[in-house]
Protein backbone atom coordinates (compact mmCIF):
# COMPACT_ATOMS: atom_id res chain seq x y z
CA UNK A 1 0.00 0.00 0.00
CA UNK A 2 0.78 3.70 0.03
CA UNK A 3 2.74 5.60 2.66
CA UNK A 4 0.40 6.47 5.52
CA UNK A 5 3.10 7.24 8.09
CA UNK A 6 2.67 11.02 7.94
CA UNK A 7 -1.07 10.69 8.34
CA UNK A 8 -2.80 11.21 11.69
CA UNK A 9 -6.21 9.77 12.51
CA UNK A 10 -8.61 11.28 15.04
CA UNK A 11 -11.38 8.94 16.15
CA UNK A 12 -14.50 10.82 17.15
CA UNK A 13 -16.44 8.65 19.57
CA UNK A 14 -13.31 6.54 19.93
CA UNK A 15 -14.29 4.99 23.25
CA UNK A 16 -17.03 2.89 21.65
CA UNK A 17 -16.57 -0.69 20.43
CA UNK A 18 -15.87 0.11 16.78
CA UNK A 19 -13.75 3.20 17.43
CA UNK A 20 -11.47 1.56 19.98
CA UNK A 21 -11.14 -1.62 17.88
CA UNK A 22 -10.13 0.34 14.76
CA UNK A 23 -7.77 2.46 16.86
CA UNK A 24 -6.02 -0.66 18.13
CA UNK A 25 -5.59 -2.04 14.62
CA UNK A 26 -4.17 1.23 13.28
CA UNK A 27 -1.84 1.73 16.25
CA UNK A 28 -0.57 -1.81 15.71
CA UNK A 29 0.11 -0.87 12.07
CA UNK A 30 2.23 2.07 13.27
CA UNK A 31 -0.22 4.90 12.54
CA UNK A 32 -0.72 7.92 14.81
CA UNK A 33 -4.17 7.81 16.40
CA UNK A 34 -6.06 10.12 18.77
CA UNK A 35 -9.11 9.13 20.80
CA UNK A 36 -11.96 11.62 21.14
CA UNK A 37 -15.06 11.38 23.29
CA UNK A 38 -17.77 13.63 24.66
CA UNK A 39 -15.90 13.61 27.95
CA UNK A 40 -12.14 13.95 28.30
CA UNK A 41 -12.10 11.36 31.13
CA UNK A 42 -13.64 8.63 28.99
CA UNK A 43 -11.23 9.24 26.14
CA UNK A 44 -8.28 9.24 28.57
CA UNK A 45 -9.27 5.82 29.93
CA UNK A 46 -9.51 4.27 26.43
CA UNK A 47 -6.26 5.92 25.28
CA UNK A 48 -4.47 4.61 28.39
CA UNK A 49 -5.67 1.05 27.73
CA UNK A 50 -4.49 1.21 24.12
CA UNK A 51 -1.17 2.80 25.10
CA UNK A 52 -0.48 0.01 27.58
CA UNK A 53 -1.55 -2.71 25.16
CA UNK A 54 0.62 -1.48 22.28
CA UNK A 55 3.35 0.19 24.34
CA UNK A 56 3.15 3.62 22.69
CA UNK A 57 1.70 7.06 23.25
CA UNK A 58 -1.96 7.64 22.40
CA UNK A 59 -3.41 11.16 22.49
CA UNK A 60 -6.83 11.72 24.00
CA UNK A 61 -9.20 14.65 24.42
CA UNK A 62 -12.76 15.74 23.90
CA UNK A 63 -14.15 15.41 20.38
CA UNK A 64 -13.47 19.03 19.42
CA UNK A 65 -9.84 18.93 20.58
CA UNK A 66 -9.18 15.71 18.66
CA UNK A 67 -11.03 16.97 15.56
CA UNK A 68 -8.86 20.11 15.66
CA UNK A 69 -5.53 18.36 16.13
CA UNK A 70 -5.80 15.40 13.75
CA UNK A 71 -5.80 15.32 9.94
CA UNK A 72 -8.28 12.61 9.07
CA UNK A 73 -11.35 12.11 11.25
CA UNK A 74 -13.30 8.89 11.72
CA UNK A 75 -16.81 9.15 13.15
CA UNK A 76 -17.72 6.09 15.22
CA UNK A 77 -20.80 7.15 17.18
CA UNK A 78 -24.28 5.61 17.31
CA UNK A 79 -26.75 7.01 14.78
CA UNK A 80 -28.71 8.68 17.60
CA UNK A 81 -25.61 10.79 18.43
CA UNK A 82 -24.63 11.50 14.82
CA UNK A 83 -26.15 14.94 14.37
CA UNK A 84 -25.03 16.41 17.72
CA UNK A 85 -21.49 15.06 17.23
CA UNK A 86 -21.18 16.47 13.72
CA UNK A 87 -22.44 19.91 14.78
CA UNK A 88 -19.83 19.89 17.53
CA UNK A 89 -16.85 19.15 15.23
CA UNK A 90 -18.09 20.93 12.09
CA UNK A 91 -15.71 23.91 12.30
CA UNK A 92 -12.71 21.74 13.16
CA UNK A 93 -13.46 19.36 10.26
CA UNK A 94 -13.18 22.08 7.61
CA UNK A 95 -10.98 21.01 4.65
CA UNK A 96 -10.46 17.56 6.13
CA UNK A 97 -11.49 14.04 5.19
CA UNK A 98 -14.21 12.71 7.48
CA UNK A 99 -14.84 8.98 7.43
CA UNK A 100 -18.40 8.17 8.45
CA UNK A 101 -19.07 4.67 9.81
CA UNK A 102 -22.59 5.45 11.01
CA UNK A 103 -25.31 2.88 10.50
CA UNK A 104 -28.91 4.11 10.77
CA UNK A 105 -30.11 1.42 13.17
CA UNK A 106 -33.25 2.20 15.13
CA UNK A 107 -33.46 0.00 18.22
CA UNK A 108 -35.21 -2.25 18.94
CA UNK A 109 -35.81 -3.09 15.25
CA UNK A 110 -32.13 -3.39 14.31
CA UNK A 111 -32.76 -6.32 11.94
CA UNK A 112 -34.91 -4.11 9.72
CA UNK A 113 -33.47 -1.72 7.13
CA UNK A 114 -34.48 1.86 8.02
CA UNK A 115 -32.51 4.34 5.95
CA UNK A 116 -33.00 8.05 6.72
CA UNK A 117 -34.95 10.28 4.34
CA UNK A 118 -31.71 11.63 2.83
CA UNK A 119 -31.19 8.12 1.44
CA UNK A 120 -28.32 7.14 3.73
CA UNK A 121 -26.44 8.27 6.85
CA UNK A 122 -23.37 9.28 4.80
CA UNK A 123 -25.31 11.80 2.68
CA UNK A 124 -26.84 13.10 5.90
CA UNK A 125 -23.29 13.57 7.23
CA UNK A 126 -22.18 15.40 4.08
CA UNK A 127 -25.23 17.70 4.32
CA UNK A 128 -24.60 18.41 8.01
CA UNK A 129 -20.87 19.12 7.57
CA UNK A 130 -21.19 21.12 4.35
CA UNK A 131 -19.13 21.15 1.17
CA UNK A 132 -15.85 22.22 2.84
CA UNK A 133 -15.57 18.69 4.21
CA UNK A 134 -14.79 15.57 2.15
CA UNK A 135 -16.97 12.76 3.45
CA UNK A 136 -16.03 9.13 2.82
CA UNK A 137 -18.15 6.25 4.10
CA UNK A 138 -16.75 2.89 5.27
CA UNK A 139 -16.58 0.18 7.97
CA UNK A 140 -20.34 -0.43 8.29
CA UNK A 141 -20.18 -4.20 7.87
CA UNK A 142 -17.40 -5.33 10.19
CA UNK A 143 -18.15 -6.83 13.60
CA UNK A 144 -16.46 -4.60 16.20
CA UNK A 145 -15.96 -7.40 18.72
CA UNK A 146 -14.06 -9.42 16.12
CA UNK A 147 -12.01 -6.42 15.09
CA UNK A 148 -11.01 -5.93 18.75
CA UNK A 149 -9.24 -9.29 18.77
CA UNK A 150 -5.98 -9.71 16.89
CA UNK A 151 -7.12 -12.56 14.64
CA UNK A 152 -7.63 -12.32 10.90
CA UNK A 153 -11.11 -11.34 9.79
CA UNK A 154 -12.50 -12.36 6.44
CA UNK A 155 -14.23 -9.11 5.65
CA UNK A 156 -14.22 -6.68 2.77
CA UNK A 157 -14.74 -3.00 3.54
CA UNK A 158 -16.71 -1.14 0.90
CA UNK A 159 -15.50 2.45 0.68
CA UNK A 160 -17.73 5.15 -0.79
CA UNK A 161 -16.90 8.74 -1.67
CA UNK A 162 -17.28 11.30 -4.43
CA UNK A 163 -13.59 12.25 -4.18
CA UNK A 164 -11.45 9.44 -5.58
CA UNK A 165 -8.16 10.35 -3.88
CA UNK A 166 -9.86 10.65 -0.48
CA UNK A 167 -11.56 7.33 -1.09
CA UNK A 168 -8.20 5.79 -1.95
CA UNK A 169 -6.76 6.90 1.41
CA UNK A 170 -9.62 5.18 3.22
CA UNK A 171 -9.22 1.99 1.16
CA UNK A 172 -5.60 2.07 2.31
CA UNK A 173 -6.70 2.59 5.94
CA UNK A 174 -8.95 -0.47 5.70
CA UNK A 175 -5.97 -2.47 4.41
CA UNK A 176 -3.82 -1.15 7.27
CA UNK A 177 -6.44 -2.47 9.70
CA UNK A 178 -5.91 -5.95 8.26
CA UNK A 179 -9.11 -5.93 6.22
CA UNK A 180 -9.59 -5.50 2.47
CA UNK A 181 -10.68 -2.08 1.28
CA UNK A 182 -12.75 -2.01 -1.91
CA UNK A 183 -13.57 1.09 -3.98
CA UNK A 184 -17.38 0.90 -4.14
CA UNK A 185 -18.32 4.16 -5.83
CA UNK A 186 -19.91 7.49 -4.93
CA UNK A 187 -21.20 8.47 -1.51
CA UNK A 188 -24.84 7.71 -2.38
CA UNK A 189 -23.88 4.03 -2.74
CA UNK A 190 -23.27 3.98 1.01
CA UNK A 191 -26.98 3.14 1.29
CA UNK A 192 -26.12 -0.44 0.30
CA UNK A 193 -23.54 -0.98 3.07
CA UNK A 194 -25.67 0.77 5.67
CA UNK A 195 -28.68 -1.38 4.76
CA UNK A 196 -26.52 -4.50 4.70
CA UNK A 197 -25.74 -4.12 8.41
CA UNK A 198 -29.36 -4.90 9.33
CA UNK A 199 -29.20 -7.95 7.09
CA UNK A 200 -25.98 -9.15 8.74
CA UNK A 201 -27.50 -8.68 12.21
CA UNK A 202 -30.48 -10.75 11.11
CA UNK A 203 -28.24 -13.46 9.63
CA UNK A 204 -26.09 -13.56 12.79
CA UNK A 205 -29.16 -14.10 14.92
CA UNK A 206 -30.99 -16.47 12.57
CA UNK A 207 -27.98 -18.78 12.07
CA UNK A 208 -26.19 -18.10 15.38
CA UNK A 209 -23.13 -16.81 13.53
CA UNK A 210 -20.52 -14.82 15.45
CA UNK A 211 -20.23 -11.65 13.39
CA UNK A 212 -20.82 -12.66 9.75
CA UNK A 213 -18.76 -10.61 7.31
CA UNK A 214 -19.05 -10.14 3.58
CA UNK A 215 -16.51 -10.76 0.84
CA UNK A 216 -16.54 -10.17 -2.90
CA UNK A 217 -15.87 -13.11 -5.19
CA UNK A 218 -13.69 -12.77 -8.26
CA UNK A 219 -10.01 -12.12 -8.86
CA UNK A 220 -9.07 -8.88 -7.13
CA UNK A 221 -5.33 -9.15 -7.78
CA UNK A 222 -4.43 -5.70 -6.61
CA UNK A 223 -4.00 -3.03 -9.23
CA UNK A 224 -3.34 0.52 -8.13
CA UNK A 225 -6.40 2.75 -8.42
Amino acid sequence: GGDMSNFTIGIIGGTGKLGSALAGRWIKAGLTVGIGSRTKEKSEATAKELAERYNCEVTSGDNVAIATEFQLLVITVPFSAQEATLQEIKAAAKNKIVVDTTVPLKPPKVMRVQLPEEGCAAIRTQNLLGEDVTVVSAFQNVAAHRLAKDDDIECDIMVFGDDKSARHKVVELANQAGLRGIHAGPLVNSAAAEALTSILIFVNKNYSVDGAGIQFTGDFTFHSQ
